[in-house]
């Protein structure tokens, strides 16, 4: 093992090089039965530049977890980078990348007609008060529009 090379990925990654948003493969897993899992880096903003509010993380995580199920069994989790800069995506299998694409966007055009945030409460979630519909859906729609880019990692 290289020295040097941390175990999690996201550390080996250049956070200066690379011009959110974007969503890319972050790692790939075959467990010890052959299932494979795959991990997505999906970058709403850019790193150390700027980030997203933690109600805004919170709801976001929320609905994107609930919403997600709808379009895909092969959604295992979605959670939040520390930093507030997006969320990693975790699916069972290898899909297509424009599938993953397709996922992400129709998850989050179901974020923009939501009406609350799911789970949003003290006994559904540890801290039920620290959400905002409307953050995570600008957020979403702020992420939606730069859609055409969202393949491109690196500048």
């Amino acid at each position: 093992m290289n020295p040097s090379r941390m175990n999690v990925e996201s550390f080996n990654l250049d956070h200066r090089l690379v011009s959110a948003p974007y969503v890319r493969v972050a790692d790939r897993k075959e467990l010890p039965h052959g299932d494979v899992i795959t991990k997505y880096d999906v970058r709403f903003t850019q790193p150390n530049v700027a980030h997203l509010d933690m109600k805004a993380v919170h709801s976001l995580e929320h609905l994107f977890a609930e919403h997600s199920r709808n379009h895909s069994g092969a959604v295992i989790d979605f959670s939040p980078m520390g930093c507030q800069t997006g969320y990693y995506l975790i699916l069972q299998g290898e899909p297509d990348n424009a599938a993953v694409l397709d996922l992400i966007e129709a998850t989050l055009t179901d974020v923009l007609s939501a009406t609350e945030v799911p789970a949003a409460n003290e006994v559904q979630c540890g801290w039920g008060e620290n959400h905002s519909l409307s953050a995570a859906q600008e957020a979403a729609k702020a992420f939606l529009a730069q859609r055409a880019v969202w393949d491109q990692v690196f500048a």
